[in-house]
């Protein structure tokens, strides 16, 4: 049996009396000797007969019952143990071994009065804190006013902003990527300037841009440009959505524009051999091709599938839904390692390409929107989505997560050459979206109370539960533990038998200082939302309020460090010196995301419930279907 299960008594400081564990002697001793008319009743023979029989059919259930008790891991899944017990188990000297073995602990359940109490003192709690929290999250709305201010300013129409230069670039396909990536942050947010400008620019002109456009990627147009059109479609209340008072053009612009999109990104499905897409399309000629290695990302031909279901929803057509999910069907019948697929495909073979299994770049999404496609198709017939999405945690637990030294920080490792390869240390800030996405595939975007309130957090739920929690807390750490106080790119991990022995972050006074290692190449920070993102998560989910305290942490060293006068933000080339060395470059997610992101988490719970809506892979709620009919 495992040591402890992933809760305690520190959770919720209550457990059911009848699930306490007791000895056979203590059972025996309870029923046999516990009053003078029990002891008189053994006197008489029929009494005797009566207790012989009943002893002697426990007897029987015992000896017979073949059924085994799976133990629960107390941390990284260890496998290998848990068939070697399991196998003792199901032999006949097990049969004995059963009848000694403590009973399981079923799942704590909170008191009626304990209840009561918490939710009296969650109340007081976000009483006390409102003023506070509304005071800073409307301090991430002014940052994201002077973010768009410097873009309008310096680059309208262009897809990204290079503050210092104080001029746009197209990296995008030239279709304007942050007008439409911040539009819905501008609508959550109630800024209705910037509502009405981001608004009538798509108006006026993004349908010529797509029609008159050459290259773009199909993933982040879909992220990106596709999924920022239908959220802002929904948000202005387009399909009776949430906030029909929104400012800018009438909501159908949206989806006209959104519909035009998908259609030329179809061909990237239908041009391919395969049911696996190929990278690139033409927007002007309605073509597509292969990207000049032949190969797809995994993540990004899997990263689709949300926004092209929620068109089909939309627009009773179910083409843009047939294709995109075709990638995850076919995906399906694919091998794979423990539920972890290598980052590259093949469009022309529809087979995976090479052997590196990662949650960084190229192989995060897929896992992400497994969990998210299914909640959002919840009700219908895509159960394999969440068969798949366990079985891949169950794999990144077993063979992915380990612990640093000295001071024992949880992380998620690569396996470069597959499994039967070593195991490289290397995080990528990319990765630290797992807690967040742990969080929700756990509760089901349920408060963790509630959840178990309702019996619903099964002990694998709660274990992914505390993974989440100490992947968060390493996400943070990675930014604590530079002088800037912000993430490089990529970190490194000193493990037992294994040191890096390269430079740290900077941060003297940090705890952790000797467990993370930040190589040269990878100090830049990109103002990346993949940690906030999870903060998110968490403090919808457990109601922490650390969770909003670090993202405070975080959205202070932004302002610091990465804010430009003349308007925007900037990402940077070292994150480990003071002053660090400014890049000039705005990424369109600063705004769809990492802004967002934070203001959500100063907010409401309220705003954009995690029951009624997934997050795309570029934040951009996109309703529940089964609560959308």
């Amino acid at each position: 049996m495992s040591k402890s299960l992933p809760y305690s008594i520190k959770d919720v400081h209550y457990d059911n009396a009848k699930f306490r564990q007791r000895s056979v002697s203590q059972v025996i001793s309870q029923v046999l000797l516990t009053s003078n008319g029990k002891r008189d009743y053994l006197k008489c023979s029929t009494g005797k007969l009566l207790v012989l029989l009943m002893l002697g059919g426990l007897a029987y259930l015992v000896l017979t019952n073949k059924s085994a008790v799976h133990p629960v891991s107390d941390g990284i899944a260890k496998n290998d143990v848990s068939k070697e017990g399991e196998n003792l188990m199901t032999h006949g000297s097990g049969k004995f071994r059963r009848f000694w073995r403590k009973p399981p602990r079923l799942p704590p359940r909170l008191s009626p009065d304990e209840i009561i109490s918490r939710n009296r003192s969650i109340q007081e709690s976000m009483k006390r804190e409102e003023p506070e929290w509304v005071a800073r999250q409307q301090k991430v709305k002014d940052a994201f006013i002077h973010a768009w201010s410097g873009y309008k300013t310096h680059a309208m129409g262009y897809d990204e902003l290079m503050p210092l230069s104080h001029r746009g670039v197209n990296g995008l396909g030239g279709l304007g990527a942050t007008i439409i990536d911040a539009l819905d942050t501008a609508m959550i947010m109630g800024a209705d300037e910037v509502v009405f400008e981001a608004g009538s620019w798509i108006e006026k002109h993004l349908p010529e841009r797509i029609e008159g456009k050459g290259q773009v990627n199909l993933f982040e147009t879909t992220i990106r440009l596709l999924g920022g059109l239908l959220s802002a479609y929904h948000l202005s209340g387009g399909n009776q959505g949430r906030v029909p008072e929104q400012k800018g053009p009438n909501p159908s612009i949206y989806l006209e524009n959104a519909r035009n999109l998908a259609d030329r990104l179809l061909t990237a499905f239908t041009a391919s051999p395969s049911d696996i897409p190929y990278s690139d399309v033409v927007l002007r000629d309605k073509s597509a091709h292969p990207a000049p290695d032949g190969l797809s990302s995994t993540a990004e031909v899997a990263t689709v599938q949300l926004e092209f279901n929620y068109l089909s929803y939309l627009t009773g057509d179910p083409k843009y839904s047939i294709e995109a999910m075709k990638v995850l069907q076919h995906i399906k019948t694919l091998p794979k390692v423990e539920g972890l697929v290598p980052i590259y495909i093949s469009p022309q073979s529809g087979q995976f390409s090479g052997d590196n299994i990662r949650l960084g770049s190229r192989g995060d999404s897929y896992y992400e929107y497994l969990i998210k496609v299914w909640l959002q198709q919840k009700g219908t017939n895509f159960s394999y989505l969440y068969d798949m999405y366990v079985e891949a945690i169950k794999g990144v637990r077993h063979l992915l997560v380990r612990k640093s030294v000295p001071n024992g920080l949880v992380f998620v490792g690569e396996l470069p050459y597959g499994q039967e390869g070593g195991f490289s240390p290397k995080m990528d800030h990319l990765v630290c979206f797992l807690p967040g996405t742990l969080a929700l595939g756990a509760t089901k975007g349920l408060t963790k109370e509630r959840a178990m309130r309702e019996n619903l957090l099964t002990f694998e739920d709660m274990e992914n539960l505390k993974l989440a929690e100490d992947l968060a807390k390493t996400c943070m750490e990675i930014y604590s533990v530079t002088s800037t106080g912000l993430a490089p790119e990529i970190a490194y991990f000193n493990i037992e038998g294994n040191s890096e022995g390269g430079p740290d972050g900077g941060n003297k006074s940090s705890k952790y200082l000797n467990d993370i290692v930040i190589k040269p190449a990878d100090r830049h920070n990109l103002l990346r939302p993949e940690t906030v993102e999870s903060l998110f998560y968490l403090y919808r989910i457990t109601g922490d309020s650390k969770y909003r305290e670090w993202g405070w942490q975080i959205f202070e060293a932004f302002e610091k460090y990465t804010k430009i006068d003349s308007g925007g933000y900037t990402s940077l080339d070292d994150v480990t010196v003071i002053p660090p060395q400014r890049r000039d470059k705005m990424e369109t997610f600063f705004l769809g995301e990492t802004l967002k992101y934070i203001y959500l988490l100063f907010g409401n719970s309220t705003t954009i419930p995690l029951d009624e809506y997934v997050f795309n892979t570029e934040a951009h709620p996109i309703p529940i279907i089964s609560r959308s009919v």
